[in-house]
């Protein structure tokens, strides 16, 4: 969760760089590109040039400054161009041109999984198409194999081929969401702004995208495979993309110690993990319990490192979920209380009260009454302040960041909500000590998401909107009435589009 330390998001002549990763990649290579074999890869490979626009999320109703990134894409079955979901993110205008053709076409997004950083886009003009040669995807590639990648490094005109070795297959963060963990497949090519998108190809076919990089080591970079692209293509065939699924449970690595095993009561030699924690409202919720030992997924054993055998290789277990859709089932086998256990889950977003991943493409929603600027509490909100974010929020926004899930019993409460800005006028003087404090209630009403302040601030007691935080004694008190009246001087004096 805090690896935005390691990785570093760069895009061609964007205005921001943002401090976690997402790296045009300049990956490598090794059994012959397409490109080599058939002179085709000028007909196969990208450029994409995108315009972004992101917002504020503590005043959403402004937005950041315009900014341009370079990235690359190939041509795939169907007139479809497959690239990196962070070469499209918050874009408003894109274009898409061919190596040694002067001539951009607009371009639009199909498709979009920001959570395994890929997308689809589309070209309306018939002629873009014309002449292109759609690639072909393979399977994982082997460790110690040379790959080799097709892309528009460090924005150049022409597309750059770097070569590389395959050395190691492993689940990993990807930098865009900053949350999710998919398998990707790391190499020892340099990475370069501008590469991100293209294809990585092994004896003419696809076996990788091109994506981010570590930024405290040199020549790591790192690929996402055909496995997660498998799962995103197939995932869309429905004409919806839905994302990657999972049980809703926190797992531990515990039985390494045996007389935790024992404790357990799990027989000697069975391996597995530990649930410490089901999500609230997921769809293992009432099913698993906290302290059941997970030995089998479907057909997979799971070793006490919670790794499964999976096509030859040793993976996260999570690997089985990321090859099943949303709505497929799972099946579990282990024990509780010394016995043994059979249980069937289904696939699901199962989403946290406070998402840890960060948000794109979304217009961010927002209250406000008499000055007072409410927002739904998440990853981009506490991104304003900084870098070091991390650190510098206060205490109590960070610990509900890291324990929410564990913090959170309400099955009513869809997320929480914080008063994000107090827009300086008489009827909200000296309020400013509320600033950055989750709402718990308004009025006696329980605030579990953002739109239950419309019927909350249409009451009031006595006169007054009486607001209750989280983990505060001292209630904010408004005058109702005048907060009323002032409400549309507000919006006009600091020029809100809407309330």
């Amino acid at each position: 969760m805090f690896f935005q330390k390691e990785l570093r998001c760069f895009t061609k002549d964007r205005n921001r760089i943002v401090s976690l990763l997402v790296l045009s990649a300049a990956i490598l290579s090794g059994g012959l590109c397409v490109a080599q074999e058939s002179g085709t890869y000028e007909q196969s490979v990208v450029m994409i040039l995108a315009v972004n626009q992101e917002y504020d999320y503590a005043t959403p109703w402004k937005k950041g400054p315009m900014g341009r990134g370079v990235g690359s894409g190939f041509i795939i079955e169907g007139n479809r161009i497959l690239t990196n979901a962070h070469n499209v993110a918050n874009q408003r205008y894109l274009e898409v041109k061919k190596q040694n053709l002067a001539q951009r076409y607009p371009a639009q997004v199909v498709f979009v999984g920001h959570d395994c950083d890929l997308a689809l886009l589309a070209v309306a003009d018939p002629t873009f198409f014309e002449g292109t040669a759609p690639l072909e995807f393979g399977g994982l590639p082997k460790v110690n194999s040379m790959v080799q990648t097709c892309g528009f490094p460090v924005g150049g005109q022409q597309i750059s081929i770097t070569k590389g070795v395959v050395s190691r297959l492993e689940t990993s963060v990807y930098g865009h969401s900053q949350s999710a963990q998919h398998l990707a497949v790391q190499t020892d090519a340099a990475i370069n702004p501008g590469n991100s998108g293209g294809p990585v190809l092994q004896d003419g076919k696809v076996v990788g995208v091109a994506f981010q990089g570590l930024q405290s080591a040199d020549n790591i970079g790192f690929m996402i495979p055909t496995t997660i692209i498998a799962h995103f293509l197939k995932d869309v065939q429905d004409g919806t993309y839905h994302g990657f699924g999972t049980m809703g449970v926190s797992m531990f690595p515990g039985l390494h110690n045996p007389s935790y095993k024992k404790y357990l009561k799990v027989p000697d030699e069975d391996d597995g993990v530990v649930i410490t924690h089901v999500l609230l409202n997921s769809t293992a919720y009432g099913i698993l319990e906290k302290g059941d030992v997970i030995t089998k997924i479907d057909d997979f054993n799971i070793d006490n490192d919670g790794l499964i055998m999976i096509d030859g290789l040793l993976l996260e277990l999570t690997e089985a979920m990321d090859r099943k859709q949303v709505g497929e089932t799972l099946q579990i086998t282990g024990y509780r209380g010394g016995e043994k256990i059979q249980k069937e889950i289904s696939i699901a977003l199962n989403k946290t009260i406070l998402p840890w991943n960060r948000q794109y493409d979304t217009k961010p929603a927002y209250r406000i009454f008499a000055g007072l600027t409410f927002v739904q509490l998440n990853r981009n909100f506490l991104e304003d302040w900084g870098q070091n974010w991390v650190s510098a929020v206060p205490f109590e926004l960070r610990y509900l960041f890291v324990d929410s899930n564990l913090l959170n019993k309400d099955s009513a409460r869809k997320e929480y909500v914080v008063l994000s800005e107090i827009l300086p006028d008489e009827v909200n003087a000296y309020l400013e000590g509320y600033k950055n404090q989750v709402v718990e209630s308004i009025n006696g009403i329980r605030i579990n998401e953002l739109g239950d302040l419309d019927k909350a601030f249409q009451e009031d007691k006595n006169g007054f909107w009486v607001v209750k935080f989280l983990n505060n004694d001292s209630s904010m008190v408004v005058n109702a009435e005048q907060a009323k009246l002032r409400q549309p001087a507000i919006l006009e004096q600091y020029q809100i589009p809407s309330e």
